[in-house]
């Protein structure tokens, strides 16, 4: 089997406490053939980029590269987080579209195909990782790279006239062609792009996941769901009631019901929103006031942008404005945290919600739903409440589905949730963990990996 090799714009080094389920799944398939992973060392020089950092542990060759103050600012600051980002999640609003971090992109990823180019083999696989690399199978075709290359889009893929906004977006998507594997979250994704070729990229849908470009070159396109370590999260969950912050958040509720919410602090995610259902559950709701607490966790990212201070700024006058109108002396009914907590310890939380609160306004799939269900007590599970915007909300069947714009409707399925009978919590609860058992984060990456070395003729002939 030919070495892996893991482009991505962070890199799991070894010992790093923060590895998540990706980053495990991503070493266990490193390990399986020897591999390399290549990207951003998390490190920013004052003066230049360039520098390179290697590493090794068992059969992986870890190698990453040190970024300028500008070209981190341009890059990833820059074209990465504050036009991509929400374009692909249909904020069209937000989109910064500037040259400057455009170039400041191109010259990055350009940096980088230049330092890992060398590094390659004729039989290596190459798997790239989300939208902050999208050009790179381009370049490194430029530079002689004849190896197969996949490419995993972590986000939405947004419709063809929203991704047609972005003046690059020729450039940006014609680039995509250079890969042999595009994989998307949900097949709805994967309908975008194909409209995305058709009508602005000049190219034609063969057949479904099979594309040809304006050059006559073919590649393939699928939807590979992305999942979690299910058996691992269950586990972790068990064991976690008996950590000493789940019994104290369990003591402080005073025999009260839990809902939670996990997020990273995000405009995506629809926080505000969620903070004004809560709000509009409490005042439909009365007979259930005092009854349910809601903990949102939602640790700060990409504080320096300022959409995010904004975002940060509603949410402690939403949960201040909430808990003004509704406490009493002894129950406070939003608890809005910035901090983060260890993932295990998180799970114990996931374990001991009667209510998972996951309604975003846009997720390429959001893991959070997931784990939550795989961290359930079989014998008395929680309710999921999921976002139709969500990628999971296409396997999670069994979640009460909802719009997040509708606050009367998001209200009303916590309600349902809090007055759900135990049978029926189980029956929804076992038809998830059913389908989690199954795709899970190994069977995911095994998936793409086996499509990535199939090529477009099994995938052609399979059509």
């Amino acid at each position: 089997m030919s070495r892996l090799v893991v482009i991505s714009n962070r890199v799991a080094r070894p010992g790093t406490a923060s590895a998540g389920g990706l980053a495990v799944a991503l070493q266990a398939a490193l390990e399986e053939t020897g591999g390399l992973w290549f990207g951003w060392s998390g490190r920013i020089d004052p003066n230049e980029s360039g520098r390179i950092r290697e590493e090794r542990e068992g059969r992986i060759h870890y190698v990453t590269v040190d970024l300028s103050r500008r070209d981190h600012d341009d890059y990833y600051n820059g074209f990465a987080n504050r036009t991509l980002w929400p374009l692909l999640h249909f904020r069209v609003d937000l989109v910064d579209y500037s040259r400057e971090t455009w170039a400041g992109y191109r010259r990055v990823n350009t940096l980088f195909a230049d330092e890992v180019a060398p590094l390659l083999r004729e039989d290596d696989t190459i798997w790239v990782h989300d939208y902050h690399l999208i050009p790179m199978a381009e370049l490194l075709r430029e530079r002689g790279v004849d190896a197969r290359i996949g490419f995993f889009l972590h986000v939405p893929m947004p419709s063809s006239d929203l991704l047609a906004a972005l003046p690059q977006h020729v450039k940006l998507f014609e680039g995509l062609s250079s890969y042999d594997l595009i994989g998307f979250q949900t097949e709805r994704d994967l309908e975008r792009f194909q409209d995305y070729t058709r009508l602005f990229g000049r190219g034609r849908v063969v057949s479904h996941g099979v594309l040809q470009t304006a050059s006559g070159r073919r590649l393939r396109a699928g939807a590979f769901p992305i999942s979690i370590d299910t058996a691992h999260i269950a586990e972790q969950a068990r064991a976690a009631v008996a950590k000493p912050g789940v019994r104290r958040l369990q003591a402080s509720l005073s025999g009260r019901a839990l809902a939670i919410g996990v997020d990273r602090l995000d405009y995506s995610k629809g926080l505000p929103e969620r903070f004004r259902a809560f709000e509009r559950f409490l005042q439909r709701h009365p007979d259930l006031r005092n009854k349910l607490t809601y903990l949102q966790i939602a640790p700060v990212s990409r504080g320096e942008v300022l959409e995010y201070q904004h975002l940060r700024n509603e949410l402690e006058q939403l949960a201040g404005h909430i808990n003004g109108d509704q406490a009493e002396p002894d129950w406070t009914p939003v608890r809005y945290v910035n901090r983060n907590h260890p993932h295990a310890t998180l799970t114990g939380f996931y374990r001991m919600a009667r209510v998972g609160l996951v309604t975003p306004l846009r997720d390429g799939m959001n893991l959070v739903a997931k784990e939550y269900v795989a961290a359930q007590d079989p014998a008395d599970p929680g309710v999921l409440v999921l976002s139709i915007f969500a990628g999971a909300a296409r396997e999670l069947d069994g979640a009460l589905m909802v719009n997040p714009y509708d606050l009367d409707g998001v209200a009303d399925a916590i309600a349902a949730a809090m007055a759900m009978p135990l049978e029926e919590r189980q029956d929804r609860w076992e038809t998830m963990m059913r389908h989690l058992r199954t795709h899970d984060i190994t069977a995911w990456r095994r998936s793409f990996l086996d499509a990535l070395r199939e090529g477009v003729d099994g995938m052609d002939a399979a059509a």
